[in-house]
């Protein structure tokens, strides 16, 4: 029987609100990558480097702080990583050092995990209805999508009025203005059938489970890959695409130059991805989803191993952008779901948080390695190949998966 429970709730709209606006922040970095290292002099892998603390510190921040909203509030939690994060963007602001910078992205990371799928996803996934709980997730997930369609085109027109110091500090307030939706994210109560578990047995149970720790392998490549191209994708195609002459195919499709592309292209994978996510959510309700995840990070390797042989000209980076983003984040409300399926909802977000410790290792190295092998061979290529490598075998390793919720310990 359908539930009753509506879809569209309260806590879905505020934590969709907070989620778009710490994705819009965080998926606007890459287009900082030139003109910070242009105004510094500084080599692809320094603010490279920074990006890629700023993914780790998320991964380790997103347990600590899934268990910090378990054990005081959700709220709490939100709030606490909102002024984080704000804090973050406003010192960043007046870093002038590659070191300055990288410790400062420290708590950049640590805010992300505090606004951003840990905590949101495992509120929500309580307060929906077990049959509407992935279509819940997906929603979420693509408010994620929405705030990368919005991120990077914003960057770039700030960039053209202000410097980016100053378009630090305006994504600064954004953020503190998304706590206004709070009031909003009422926690659900707690189901007791959850609760005969601590934490600690829970945990034990779940690292013991052979199937959890498929789950933590397969997600490092999503998060290389994600990580690789949210932060360098834009100077990727500011830079091969340059070759093309740049007012007949730009003009045709409305950019203006190349870096304009760039942005462009990182909006559009978010925006293709607002239906992908969606779509995943509801194939989540009908079908095995350790297949599905299969399946998305087969799709990716195609893609990807398909964009980088051919030559990389503007229509190719559109394609591209298009079909990469229909598979972009829809592998989140399926690992998310898959692990509350398994795990139950009491603790999801603690042990969600750590499977996505091992999405943001992913994204730390797509993201580092792509600095330091773009200063070595001047090109983005070999490290694109890896991200193909590791998009295959997280699409073997969820094929074993045991997706039967095993009984509690006697």
């Amino acid at each position: 029987m359908q539930s009753r429970t509506p879809l569209v709730t309260p806590v879905l709209i505020a934590g969709s609100i907070v989620i778009l606006v710490s994705f819009a922040v965080r998926a606007s970095f890459g287009v900082f990558q030139i003109p910070i290292g242009a105004e510094f002099g500084w080599p692809r892998s320094e603010f490279s480097l920074a990006i890629a603390i700023q993914n780790l510190a998320w991964g380790i921040g997103q347990p600590i702080f899934a268990a910090f909203a378990e054990r005081f509030g959700d709220r709490k939690a939100i709030v606490l990583g909102a002024v984080m994060y704000a804090a973050g963007l406003v010192l960043t602001a007046f870093a002038t050092s590659p070191l300055g910078m990288q410790a400062l992205e420290v708590l950049v990371g640590f805010g992300v995990a505090g606004t951003g799928f840990g905590v949101i996803l495992a509120v929500v996934g309580r307060a929906a209805s077990d049959q509407r709980r992935s279509m819940a997730l997906a929603i979420a997930t693509a408010a994620g999508s929405g705030g990368q369609v919005i991120g990077p085109p914003v960057a770039e027109a700030l960039l053209g009025v202000v410097g980016w110091e100053m378009v630090f500090i305006i994504f600064a307030g954004a953020v503190l203005a998304s706590l206004l939706v709070l009031p909003m994210m009422r926690a659900p109560a707690k189901q007791s059938v959850e609760i005969e578990e601590t934490m600690g047995e829970l945990l034990s149970r779940a690292f013991r489970d052979p199937s959890y720790t498929l789950i933590f392998v397969g997600f490092f490549s999503c998060g290389y890959q994600l990580g690789f191209i949210t932060a360098h994708f834009p100077a990727l195609v500011t830079e091969m695409c340059a070759a093309i002459e740049p007012t007949g195919t730009l003009a045709a499709i409305g950019v203006s130059d190349t870096a304009a592309l760039g942005a462009v292209a990182i909006g559009v994978i978010g925006l293709s991805n607002i239906g992908g996510t969606l779509i995943a959510g509801w194939l989540g309700n009908l079908f095995p989803r350790k297949n599905l995840l299969a399946g998305i990070y087969f799709a990716r390797t195609i893609i990807a191993a398909t964009f980088i042989s051919l030559p990389i000209t503007p229509g190719s980076v559109l394609v591209f952008s298009v079909l990469m983003g229909a598979l972009w984040l829809a592998t989140v409300p399926l690992t998310a779901g898959l692990v509350g399926h398994l795990y139950g909802l009491r603790y999801m977000g603690t042990l969600y948080g750590v499977v996505f410790f091992s999405h943001q290792l992913g994204s730390f190295m797509g993201v580092w390695l792509g600095g330091e092998l773009y200063d070595i061979y001047g090109t983005y290529t070999a490290v694109w190949w890896v991200g193909v490598g590791v998009g295959a075998f997280s699409a073997i390793v969820h094929l074993p998966i045991r997706e039967t919720r095993a009984p509690l310990p006697a």
